[in-house]
C-alpha cells in the first residue's frame, strides 16, 4: 500500500480535487451522450449505500455504485498536479510463529555447476514500462504488475495504467493515470482510489480485469475494492465499473484470481490503525453477471478466517484451456505455518444462487520443508550497491500469483513462491503442488533457489502447456544493483531443480530512502495463444535516488514449446424472429460460465480440439443449448437464435480466415464454417526505435515524457524540433522540463547516439 506524506490531509489534495473537477465534467458529457445507462448511473450514485446481508456464514455484499464507461480511449484523461514526493506506508507485518529450521531443499550449487547450457532461453525482447512517479503518484513502491492478452499487454503501477502492442512493446494506449479509468464514477473509486493495483486477463471470456482498493469518504484507510471488467477483449475500450465496501477494517494487500465461476479475491485485514492483524479474508465477485454489466452482482466472503494466528493465504489464478473439473471450488494455499510445517489449501466453493451453501474449506494439509525466515525482525534487509538503505524483502507471505494449470493428462497443478533466508542471503523457496482425480493435493516439488551470494527475492511463478516453469525474481548484492531476473526448469530435468538463469534487464541504479520498500509484487504470465511465452514485469532503478524507480516488461519462451491442441468456437447469437444481434447472452460450454457475447452477438472460446456442449442463456430472451465439435487450428462457428424458434445444432466446413484481434469484434454470419487459423509466435523487431511522448503541466509550466524502445547504443540523442537538447543514457525514459507557459507545438526524436539511425517523431501540443 502507498499512502500520502503526512503534510497532505491523508488521501485527499490538490490532485483530488482537479481530477474530481475533470470527472465531474466528464460524468456530465456521459449525461447527455450515453442515454438510459448513464440516467440509471447518475441514480446509483445519489442512492442509499447497500446493505450487507446474512445467509448462514456467508455475508453478500452488494455493489456500492456501478456502470459502463466510455471507451477508455474516449475518456476525458487525468493529468493530476504533481504531488510532492513521499513515502510509502509500511504494509503491515504479518505476525506468525514461524519456527526456523535447517533447509533441507536448498538447491546445490553443483547441480548448477554440471549445466553447460541454460534451459532457460534469452528474452527474446524487453521494454520500459510506466516509470515512475507512475503518471502522478509520486510515490514508492510502484506494486508492479501487467498480464498478456491476446494481442494487448496491460501493466499497472501505482498509480498508473498502460497498455502496450504485446509482440512488439509499443505502446497502445497511455500511460494514464488509473483515475482515468474511474473517469465520471464518482465516490471512493473516483476520489480515493490508493493503489495495491492488479491486472489479471480472464482467458475464458477473453476480457480483462483490474482492481485497487479505496478510502471511501470519511475514513482513513482503505475499505472498499473498485473492479472494472473490460467490455471486449480491448483494454482501451469501455469497461464495467463496480465499487464494493468489504469491511469496516484496513483492507490490505488484495490479490485476484480468475476461476469459472467467479473472480476470488484475497485480503490480510488490520484494524483501521494498521496496528493489529485481524487475519486473512476471502471474498468472491459474481463472474458472470460482471460480465455483462449487471448492476445486481454482488459479493460474497465467509468473514476473518482463523483470527490473527493464520498465516495468510492466496486465490487461484487458472492459466490455460484446460478448465478446472466442473464444479471445483478455487484452491487457496496459504503460508507455511505450524510446527512441523504444513501448507494449508483452502477450498472455496461458491453458490451465488443460494449464497448459505457456499463454503470455505480447509481440503488440504500439505508437508512444507523447513526453512529460516529472512529478517524477521526488520524491513532493512536486502543490500545494494552503494546505498546503505537496504530492501523489505516482505518475506512474511506467498507472492503473486497462485497459477493453477490443468493438463491434458488430467493432473493439476498449484505454483507458489516466497522468500527465505537460505546461506545467510535471500532465497526463492518456490513449490508445485499436484493432485490427480481422483485424489488430494501433495507436493510434487519443493526447493530453495539460492545457487551463490547474491540475494534473490519479490518472485513470481508460472508454467507453460507442457509444464515447463519459470520464477521471475529480483536479484541484488552489496556489490550490485538490484537487477530483474528469471530461471527455469524444463519438464524434463530432474524435479526439485531449476536449471538455467537469465537476466531480463540489469538496473544501473540503486534505491535510498523510501522506508526501505521495494516492490511489493511482480508478476509474470503467459501468452493465451500460444500457451508457451512466459511475459515477466518487475521494477529496477537507472540512477541511484531515492524517487527515480523505472519498470521493464519482457518476454521470453522455452525452445520446443508447442501450442496445445486448440481452436476457436466462434458463437454468433440472434433473435429467432428477426435475426437481430444479441449482446449480452452469457455462454456456458461444457457446463462451466465461460464468456458473454459482444454488442454484435458474437462470442470466441479458444478450446481443446474435441466435442463440446453449450449452453446459451439470455434473462427475458430465452435458452437455447446444443453441441459442436472442435478441430485442432480450426475456427468453428456456432450458430445459435433465442426466442420463440428453436436453433438447430450447428455444422462446420473450412474457409481461411485472419487472425483475430483484441481491437475489432468478428462479425456475425449467417453460415456455418470452420475456419483456419495460425499460432502467433511474438518475434523482436531489433534496430527499430519506437517512440511516444506525453506532454503534460507541472505548476503551470510545460513538461514531456519522452519513452521509448528498441535502441541499441549505450546512448541516445534526443531532438526537439530538429536541434539535439541532449545525450542521455539509453534507459528508455527522459523528461523533458520545457518551462514556459501557455500554447506551443514541440517535435521529438530519439536517435542512436551520434547516428541518423532514429525513431519515429512525435508531436505534442500544448
Amino acid at each position: 500500500m502507498k499512502k500520502k506524506s503526512n503534510s497532505q490531509s491523508a488521501f485527499f489534495n490538490t490532485r483530488v480535487l482537479l481530477a474530481s473537477v475533470f470527472c465531474s465534467a466528464g460524468a456530465l458529457i456521459a449525461l447527455f451522450g450515453s442515454g438510459a445507462f448513464s440516467n440509471a448511473s447518475a441514480q446509483a450514485i445519489s442512492a442509499p449505500e447497500p446493505k450487507a446481508h446474512q445467509f448462514g456464514q456467508t455475508t453478500v455484499i452488494h455493489a456500492l455504485h456501478s456502470d459502463l464507461s466510455r471507451p477508455l480511449r474516449e475518456q476525458p484523461l487525468i493529468w493530476p498536479a504533481m504531488e510532492a514526493e513521499h513515502e510509502a506506508n509500511l504494509n503491515p507485518k504479518i505476525p506468525h510463529q514461524h519456527q526456523d529450521g535447517p533447509d533441507p531443499v536448498i538447491q546445490s550449487s553443483f547441480w548448477q555447476r554440471m549445466i553447460n547450457m541454460p534451459a532457460v532461453p534469452a528474452p527474446l525482447l524487453t521494454w520500459n514500462g510506466i516509470p515512475y512517479p507512475g503518471v502522478g503518484c509520486n510515490c514508492a513502491p510502484p506494486d508492479t504488475d501487467g498480464e498478456v492478452g491476446k494481442s494487448q499487454y496491460v501493466q499497472m503501477v501505482n498509480e498508473g495504467f498502460q497498455v502496450f502492442d504485446k509482440v512488439t512493446g509499443t505502446s497502445v494506449f497511455g500511460p494514464v493515470a488509473i483515475t482515468s479509468v474511474w473517469s465520471g464514477f464518482g465516490g471512493a473509486c473516483q476520489n480515493g482510489g490508493s493503489g495495491d493495483p492488479i491486472v489479471v486477463y480472464d482467458q475464458l471470456s477473453d476480457r480483462w480485469i483490474i482492481s485497487q482498493f479505496a478510502v471511501p469518504s470519511g475514513a482513513s484507510v482503505p475499505q472498499d475494492e473498485c473492479i472494472a471488467v473490460s467490455q471486449t477483449g480491448d483494454a482501451t475500450g469501455a469497461w464495467y465499473r463496480y465499487d464494493f465496501h468489504l469491511t469496516s477494517n484496513f483492507l490490505d494487500y488484495p490479490k485476484l484470481g480468475v476461476w469459472p465461476d467467479g473472480y476470488y479475491m484475497s485480503a490480510n485485514v488490520f484494524n483501521t490503525s494498521g496496528t493489529a492483524f485481524l487475519g486473512p479474508q476471502p471474498f468472491v465477485f459474481d463472474r458472470v453477471k460482471m460480465l455483462v454489466g449487471d448492476p445486481s452482482a454482488t459479493s460474497q466472503t465467509r468473514g476473518i478466517i482463523g483470527g490473527s494466528s493464520e498465516e495468510s493465504f492466496l486465490p487461484a489464478d487458472v492459466d490455460g484451456i484446460v478448465p478446472p473439473p466442473v464444479g471445483d471450488p478455487n484452491h487457496f494455499v496459504a503460508f507455511p505455518q505450524g510446527s512441523p510445517l504444513i501448507y494449508k489449501v483452502w477450498a472455496y466453493h461458491v453458490d451465488f444462487t443460494t449464497p448459505a451453501n457456499s463454503t470455505f474449506t480447509l481440503e488440504a494439509s500439505v508437508p512444507a520443508a523447513s526453512f529460516t525466515a529472512l529478517c524477521s525482525t526488520t524491513r532493512n534487509c536486502v543490500p545494494q550497491l552503494g546505498s546503505s538503505a537496504n530492501l523489505d524483502a516482505i518475506a512474511d507471505r506467498m507472492m503473486f500469483r497462485n497459477a493453477y494449470r490443468r493438463f491434458s493428462d488430467g493432473h493439476e497443478s498449484l505454483l507458489d513462491n516466497y522468500t527465505v533466508s537460505a546461506n545467510s542471503v535471500a532465497g526463492i523457496r518456490w513449490i508445485e503442488l499436484r493432485r490427480t482425480q481422483p485424489g488430494n493435493w501433495g507436493v510434487f516439488q519443493q526447493s530453495t533457489y539460492q545457487p551463490d551470494t547474491t540475494w534473490r527475492w519479490m518472485g513470481s511463478i508460472a508454467s507453460d502447456n507442457q509444464g515447463n516453469i519459470a520464477l521471475g525474481f529480483s536479484a541484488s548484492s552489496s556489490s550490485s544493483n538490484p537487477q530483474i531476473r528469471y530461471a527455469g526448469r524444463l519438464t524434463t530435468d530432474p524435479l526439485n531443480t531449476l536449471s538455467g538463469e537469465q537476466h531480463l534487464f540489469d538496473g544501473t541504479g540503486s534505491q535510498t530512502g523510501t522506508s526501505n520498500r521495494w516492490g511489493d509484487y511482480s508478476d509474470i504470465t503467459v501468452d493465451p495463444v500460444d500457451d508457451c511465452t512466459f511475459y515477466y514485469t518487475n521494477e529496477y532503478y537507472a540512477t541511484t535516488g531515492s524517487f527515480n524507480w523505472r519498470t521493464r516488461i519482457g518476454y521470453f519462451r522455452f525452445t520446443g514449446c508447442t501450442a496445445p491442441q486448440e481452436g476457436t468456437a466462434h458463437f454468433v447469437v440472434t433473435a429467432c424472429t428477426g435475426g437481430a444481434a444479441i449482446s449480452n447472452a452469457s455462454v456456458s460450454i461444457d457446463s462451466r460460465p465461460y464468456g458473454a457475447t459482444l454488442s454484435n452477438g458474437t462470442y470466441d472460446a479458444i478450446l481443446t480440439a474435441g466435442s463440446h456442449s453449450y449452453s446459451v442463456t439470455k434473462s427475458g430472451v430465452g435458452t437455447q443449448t446444443g453441441n459442436f465439435t472442435i478441430t485442432n487450428g480450426q475456427t468453428t462457428n456456432v450458430n445459435v437464435c433465442l426466442g420463440s424458434t428453436s436453433s438447430p445444432t450447428p455444422t462446420a466446413s473450412v474457409a481461411p480466415s485472419p487472425t483475430p484481434t483484441a481491437t475489432s469484434a468478428p462479425t456475425a454470419t449467417a453460415t456455418a464454417t470452420a475456419t483456419s487459423t495460425a499460432t502467433a509466435t511474438p518475434t523482436a523487431t531489433p534496430g527499430q526505435i519506437t517512440l511516444s511522448v506525453r506532454g503534460y503541466v507541472v505548476g503551470g509550466k510545460r513538461r514531456a515524457d519522452l519513452t521509448w524502445s528498441g535502441a541499441t547504443s549505450n546512448n541516445v540523442d534526443v531532438y526537439r524540433n530538429g536541434a539535439r537538447i541532449v545525450t542521455t543514457t539509453n534507459d528508455g525514459f527522459y523528461t523533458d522540463k520545457i518551462g514556459g507557459r501557455g500554447p506551443g507545438t514541440f517535435t521529438y526524436q530519439v536517435c542512436e547516439a551520434g547516428t541518423q539511425t532514429c525513431s519515429n517523431q512525435v508531436t505534442v501540443t500544448f
